[in-house]
Formats: C-alpha cells, structure tokens, sequence
C-alpha cells in the first residue's frame, strides 16, 4: 500500500545508478539546475557496489554532495520501487523555465505531453520521445515533474536528459507557431492519418490524455490534426502515452536526415 499511495506524492529521490548518472550528466550539460545532495548506499550491498562508490565518491569530491551507508530499511522507506540496487540520492529540486525563454532550435522537434493519469506512464512516454530525437517537451503547469524520482526511473533518465519547459498550451502553440514550426495535435474529429501527414521538421507535436483530450481552443490553433490508424476495427483509444510513442516515431521516420 506504501508503494501505490507514494506513486502520487512529490519526489526528490532518485532512485538506482541510472537515474543519478541523468542528474549528474544534465547539470553537467546545463539542462538541469537540479543538484545531488546526499547519495544513500545501502550497507549489506557496500561491496557488490564497490565500483559506483567509488565513482561516486570521486565525483562527490566535485559535487560537494555527501555519502552515507544506512540499513537496507531506511532505503525501503524512502523509495518507491525496487529496483535501485541499493543506491539513492537525495536532490534539490529543479527549476523549470516558462517557455517563453525559449528560442526553438532550427528544423527542431518539441512536444508537448498532457492528461497522463500515471507518472510511470508519463515516464515512459518521455523515455521514447526522448528516443525519438525531440529537442524538448512542454508541459502544461499541472503535471507529474513534481514526482521527478518515479518520473526519472520509469523514463531510464531521459526526464532529466531532456529540456522541459512549461506554458498555457494554447500559448505554447502560438509561440512555437511565431518561429515557423508547423502545430500538429492528437486527434480524431477532421484528422488526417499521422501515416499520411507530413510531420516535417520543425515540428511542435501535442498529444493529449485519453480522457480529456486536447481542449478545442488548442486544435483551433493548431495547424492539422492527426489520428492513429488501427489494423482492425477497435473502438477504445490508445493510451496517451502509446500515442506519444507512435507519434515522436513516425515524425523521426520523416525527419531521419536531420542535421
């Protein structure tokens, strides 16, 4: 019950090797302000992890963060999987710009990820954008970065490695459309087949939660709409996060020669 209740509350801890080579790797490349603060080894596992201590201690050094062994119990309280091999950090949090600071990369791709109910899925869903080459997300204020841990886990650290801004979407397709980009949205209603489109770069993608949808006054500004095409009849919906894969994929297909 711990587990499940703790899905939905703020996180900084960032849980297994994975995740604090993505925190360190974006402060490094200036993506994140976000900075370690303690990293926890558990003691019964000290000498399997011998080589990641040592790495991070060395690093530590740099960092100014601290190490500490604890008992296995303290790392199960305060961690939501199990899958950290026995090494947390604790993290300050991190500081995401409104995207109006932003001036998009030429021939970029950034999108914009709204309604996922879960920040494991809202994780995954990161980890293929992130795959697929988008420059950027975009995230409406409310959204799951308040769980940055779980979120960095379930995205393999692709939620740090990415920049992430926030904004209105409405406004966000505006101030994408004032560079050139082209506006597409998720959808059904007057939508051409994603296969069919043209998702050429630059390219500003907004893909919308299975229950509420994009909200009109966003798809009114967008410059097409795009569906997913089923191989049979199917009458439910993809999961936002399915749609967000398939989609950033299908524009990467589109855009393989990209400088």
């Amino acid at each position: 019950m711990k587990r499940e209740e703790s899905r939905q509350q703020p996180s900084v801890v960032f849980e297994g090797m994975t995740s604090i080579r993505a925190v360190l790797t974006a402060s490094d490349e200036g993506i994140s302000d976000r900075q370690i603060i303690t990293v926890y080894v558990d003691r019964e596992r000290y000498d399997s992890k011998i080589k990641d201590i040592e790495y991070l201690t060395s690093v530590s050094r740099e960092r100014g963060f601290r190490l500490q062994t604890v008992d296995s119990d303290i790392l199960e309280h305060m961690t939501t999987g199990s899958s950290h091999g026995g090494i947390i950090a604790e993290c300050s949090a991190r500081t995401i710009p409104d995207l109006s600071a932003l001036t998009p990369r030429d021939n970029g791709f950034y999108v914009m990820i709204e309604g996922i109910e879960d920040p494991y899925n809202f994780g995954y869903a990161i980890r293929t954008v992130y795959a697929a080459g988008a420059d950027g997300i975009v995230l409406s204020p409310r959204n799951w970065m308040s769980a940055a841990g779980v979120v960095c886990r379930s995205s393999a650290g692709a939620s740090e490695l990415l920049p992430v801004y926030i904004s209105d979407p409405a406004d966000a397709v505006k101030h994408f459309k004032s560079f050139g980009y082209k506006a597409v949205a998720a959808g059904i209603r007057n939508s051409v087949s994603a296969f069919d489109a043209d998702l050429s770069y630059p390219l500003f993608l907004v893909v919308g939660g299975e229950k509420r949808g994009i909200s009109r006054t966003v798809l009114d500004e967008c410059d097409e709409t795009v569906r997913l095409d089923y191989g049979r009849r199917f009458n439910g919906s993809l999961s936002a996060a399915s749609a967000a894969s398939i989609l950033a994929y299908e524009a990467f297909r589109q855009n393989r020669k990209r400088d």
